[in-house]
């Protein structure tokens, strides 16, 4: 796990430049930095390094291809390298390898097979940049899902791509606007989704997506080598035809090719472990395959509403891992609160994203790689939300949209809207699909989208997705999870957090060939009667007894609405939203942006647009007006 950065046409100090993007990034590579300058100037490269695999010089980047001809800037790790390895000399592409790195054998890959047919035989994580010499190109891809970021665009002239979108915004020159159009959906969904981010002439690297720039036009045309939507309506027009238990078998199956690949490191390898079913799969399954122990980690909360320590101790003790835990105070988790600015440097505010930092931050003092269990709940229909969507729709679809919409607005319009049940009623009724029912749902209060002042009203892929794409609800909103939420919500938190203490964290669940297989799974296999992850638990509880699971969850949270109204958060919340401050900013409406929070203060009514707002005046004042960005 690393950082990358890159200028191209840079009219100013390229290579000072580049040292300053490496600098903002440290975090994501402490161990080693890399810069790379073409003969005319027109290209910079540069890395930072976390050094997972080949610990030596060999692994250095920027790396040069044995030919000479492309130069690559790498962040990721390519778990199925030992066959690309093999292919290579077999195919006598390759004599001999330098060393023992991936990023050496996905570079001799690109060189001879060409990066699309390169990346479609990879199995891995990553964000990648290759400069070829030979067609005056550079080209960026990122991984299937979205797990590691690339962030590009023009800056002060040139263009401009790293991992952080902090780095960008150190390169002398740089003036990008906030992008105001993507507001209406952050205060929506949290985050902003690909491919926006929250500066103009900045997009996010869209997963599964290869962009080829021309370095003397600075044109760039983007192409798809892997796509969620394809793979998932190819997988329901191809079902699972053996039993439940067979399908248990054969993800247990993959999950372990998974899981083995992953394990491999030349630095200590552990995992997250709560009191879930994701991550007791991956640990059951870790521990299974190791020769010794499995480190866990896990974090208590003094609060018992909050807490699952005990449990995740529980279910160690029964795997026989060694386990490591840690009861973080309510000062400790305050604490973070003024680094999440910069640790995510646009605004992002699941608040979860302060309990997966101090889990990563202790888990650093042990191991250099976690394993997780994240994509659990997209992958196979664990969300009790699903639940609601299949009955609600379940309702609805059997009378057309042309009567709906009219209706909906004819409520939406009436007397019946002041009371907030007949509003959600009326705006649910409008909704075109199940994916747009999803979408609805957290939709439903209108001064959401008179939070700011400009509503840009722009498309993404919520809105983007054919009614009835997948012919079944519960995976037409499983793979707007997929799609959305999953990559620019709960992996951005996740690379964010632990990459702001140098923790590299692995995804088994997202191995291509086990995304591909869930995608064939019937609905009967994965919920039924309000219970989901079915195919999921039947692997776990071949590990650990079912009585030890079946237990209320309470998820990965932190009492954030109580804390609000405690002196010291609440004295900064005050300060990031007095009106004085709003209407200076001229993003916010201020008269709606204190409603909802004397709503909360005087009434009890709690938003989670309270959170939004403040994560984003948090970023506007410690990012965007440039206080200490370095």
């Amino acid at each position: 796990m690393c950082g990358i950065a890159g200028l191209l046409q840079y009219k100013k100090d390229a290579r000072e430049n580049i040292h300053k993007m490496n600098e903002r990034m440290l975090h994501r590579g402490p161990d080693a930095e890399g810069v790379f300058v073409s003969d005319d100037g027109k290209v910079a490269l540069g890395h930072r390094r976390l050094s997972i695999l080949d610990l030596s010089a060999n692994g250095a980047q920027p790396m040069v291809s044995h030919s000479g001809r492309l130069v690559m800037v790498y962040n990721g790790e390519i778990y199925n390298n030992r066959v690309l390895k093999e292919r290579l000399i077999n195919e006598g592409k390759v004599d001999k390898f330098r060393g023992t790195s991936d990023t050496e054998v996905l570079l001799e890959a690109i060189e001879y097979y060409g990066i699309k047919e390169a990346l479609s035989c990879s199995k891995g994580m990553f964000g990648i940049a290759v400069y070829d010499k030979a067609t005056n190109t550079v080209t960026l891809a990122r991984d299937r899902v979205g797990e590691k970021p690339l962030y590009y665009g023009k800056v002060a002239g040139s263009f401009a791509f790293a991992s952080d979108i902090g780095c960008l915004r150190v390169v002398d020159g740089f003036d990008n606007e906030i992008n105001t159009d993507v507001l209406d959906i952050y205060f929506t969904e949290g985050y902003i989704p690909a491919p926006y981010s929250i500066y103009k002439g900045i997009n996010k690297l869209e997963a599964g997506t290869i962009l080829t720039v021309n370095i003397d036009t600075l044109e760039a045309k983007a192409e798809t080598y892997w796509s969620m939507k394809k793979v998932a309506k190819k997988g329901q027009n191809n079902l699972f035809t053996g039993s439940r238990q067979e399908a248990a078998d054969e993800l247990e199956r993959l999950l372990k090719d998974s899981i083995r690949d992953q394990m491999v490191a030349d630095v200590p390898v552990g995992a997250f472990l709560s009191a879930g079913i994701d991550s007791s799969t991956i640990v059951s399954l870790m521990q299974e395959l190791a020769p010794g122990k499995v480190r866990t980690f896990t974090i208590g909360m003094e609060d018992e509403a909050y807490n699952e320590a005990h449990i995740a101790a529980e279910i160690a003790r029964h795997l026989g891992t060694t386990h490591t835990e840690q009861y973080i105070t309510e000062k400790d988790a305050k604490a973070v609160i003024p680094e999440l600015a910069r640790m995510f440097g646009e605004p992002f505010a699941d608040s979860s994203q302060i309990p997966t930092y101090l889990v990563s931050k202790m888990t650093r003092q042990h191991v250099t790689v976690s394993l997780s269990g994240d994509a659990g709940d997209e992958l196979f229909c664990g969300y009790t939300s699903y639940d609601s969507i299949s009955r609600i729709w379940g309702k609805m679809h059997g009378f057309p949209y042309w009567i709906r919409k009219p209706v909906s607005a004819l409520v939406l319009h009436s007397p019946l809207a002041k009371k907030e049940i007949y509003r959600i009623k009326g705006t649910l009724l409008g909704a075109k699909g199940p994916c747009d029912l999803h979408r609805m749902e957290h939709e439903t209060d209108p001064i959401t989208s008179q939070i700011a002042l400009t509503n840009g009203n722009i498309p993404y892929k919520y809105t983007e997705l054919p009614n009835d794409y997948m012919s079944e609800v519960n995976h037409e909103c499983m793979l707007m999870d997929m799609l959305v939420y999953h990559p620019d919500d709960i992996l951005v938190k996740v690379d964010r957090t632990a990459m702001a203490v140098s923790l590299e964290t692995r995804v088994p669940m997202l191995d291509k060939d086990v995304v591909e297989f869930a995608w064939t799974l019937p609905t009967e296999y994965l919920r039924q009667d309000g219970r989901g992850k079915l195919v999921l638990r039947d692997v776990l509880y071949k590990y650990v007894p079912q009585e030890m699971m079946e237990r209320p969850k309470k998820g990965f949270a932190i009492p954030i609405e109580k804390w609000l109204l405690e002196p010291e958060l609440r004295g900064w919340a005050e300060g990031l939203l007095s009106e004085e401050k709003l209407k200076a900013q001229g993003i916010l409406n201020p008269q709606i942006v204190r409603k909802i929070w004397t709503d909360f203060t005087e009434k009890g009514i709690y938003r989670i647009q309270i959170w939004y707002i403040l994560m984003f005046q948090q970023w506007y004042e410690t990012e965007y007006k440039g206080a200490n960005i370095l």
